[in-house]
């Protein structure tokens, strides 16, 4: 494989994990079995019939998951502790038998990359999560699914034009986190003050004492 479509399949691979790794795995091993593709030896795992079995079941849970409010949510949560790690290590796996230091820097990177986008997919699950109504995440996640699919296909197929589009994407990524996180500190502020308990009110300080010396005797 050439350099760019090394670095593209690698960081492509860790873009959409922080999306959707199921779909990722799923996809990366239906083009692999069946030849439209050739898998460096560090992503051949991925064609497994019992690696693609489990993506595939995973992915059909987490389809309806992603688009139930307030359920996504949590289901996002969980996966900070599986897409980041997963992300980073398909996208070491796809640099190939290479350098160890080419293999850790793809390693770094490609975990930098799927937390980054985590962050960004979880943060605004959250925010749309609260309008009442549920076609925005019904929307948004089916928008997830056909980008993970074209980016990777993008990724195999059209390298350079990824790279372009991935550069694009996390200028965006980093201008959107900062506002994603405010967001989210609005969103709880409120949540706390919704749940907080009123205080008692308390009478002004000096009323009793004037009303203890009006009924003492003169």
């Amino acid at each position: 494989m050439e350099v760019v479509q090394i670095i593209a399949l690698s960081m492509g691979v860790a873009w959409a994990s922080g999306i959707n790794l199921y779909a990722t795995v799923f996809m990366l091993g239906m083009l692999g079995s069946s030849g439209h593709i050739v898998l460096p030896p560090g992503l051949e795992v991925v064609t497994d019939p019992l690696v693609m079995f489990a993506a595939g079941l995973m992915y059909c849970v987490e389809f309806f998951a992603d688009k139930t409010p307030g359920v996504d949510s949590g289901w996002d949560t969980i996966h900070t502790f599986i897409r980041i790690p997963a992300g980073a290590v398909l996208a070491m796996g796809a640099v190939g038998e290479t350098s160890q230091a080419a293999e850790l820097m793809a390693f770094l990177l490609g975990g930098g990359l799927a937390a980054g986008v985590h962050a960004t997919k979880a943060g605004s699950r959250v925010l749309i999560n609260t309008s009442p109504e549920p076609f925005s995440n019904w929307a948004t996640s089916l928008g997830e699914d056909a980008v993970v699919i074209g980016g990777l296909w993008a990724a195999l197929f059209h390298p350079v034009i990824f790279l372009v589009a991935l550069l694009v994407f996390i200028i965006v990524m980093i201008w959107l986190l900062p506002k994603i996180w405010r967001g989210l500190a609005t969103v709880f502020a409120k949540l706390r003050n919704l749940f907080r308990r009123p205080q008692p009110a308390l009478p002004p300080a000096g009323n009793g004492d004037a009303e203890q010396a009006d009924k003492s005797p003169r």
